[in-house]
């Protein structure tokens, strides 16, 4: 019996928001994602990552990283350039 290779996981682009802010300089241990926080005072921030990563166990890095800084996410974007938006897959924690 022979047993089926699942296809080998490709590089892709994200987009994960997160409750909180988080300083740029965080890149670097996110895998790389440009970091953009949002927000006023007063009013509740968010914060984007954005950016290419080499895998899903690349993915999981980063969320792991998140959950350990007690950054709740609020969404998780596979994007695409030629889908309309950029989005190809979108999901919420």
């Amino acid at each position: 019996m022979s047993k089926t290779k699942a296809s080998e996981p490709s590089r892709g682009a994200y987009r994960i928001q997160v409750e909180g802010s988080l300083d740029p300089s965080w890149s670097d241990r996110l895998g790389g994602l440009a970091i953009t926080s949002r927000g006023q005072v007063g009013v509740r921030n968010t914060t984007v990552l954005e950016g290419e990563l080499a895998d899903q166990s690349a993915l999981m890095g980063v969320l792991n990283t998140l959950h350990e800084l007690h950054l709740p996410v609020e969404a998780v974007e596979r994007v695409s350039a030629d889908a309309p938006d950029g989005v190809l897959h979108q999901s919420s924690p």
